[in-house]
């Protein structure tokens, strides 16, 4: 028997696009998982590139990669701070009675 290596999925490489990385976040926030939203956009960091995000934010890079962990907890205000880093737009809109 063949023993089989595993690789680790990553799916910040696959966001190599505005449009994929539109579809991913609107997932996320679909979802109403908070948790799910806080790792989508840590993702999402890492695909455009974390320094990069970093350097918009004026927040560290290990700060970003500890507050978008599996266990993290990111502030509203760094949440929008990385929003606003990677073009993405928090709307609201009030739902159908």
């Amino acid at each position: 028997m063949t023993e089989q290596q595993l690789t680790t999925f990553d799916p910040a490489e696959g966001l190599t696009s505005d449009e994929a990385i539109a579809v991913f976040m609107a997932d996320a926030f679909e979802s109403g998982d908070a948790g799910y939203i806080a790792h989508a956009l840590g993702v999402v960091a890492r695909a455009k590139g974390m320094a990069q995000i970093a350097g918009q934010t004026g927040l560290s890079r290990e700060q970003l990669y500890r507050s978008f962990s599996e266990r993290g907890n990111p502030t509203l205000k760094t949440t929008l701070a990385v929003m606003k880093a990677l073009g993405i737009e928090l709307t609201a809109k009030g739902r159908a009675a």
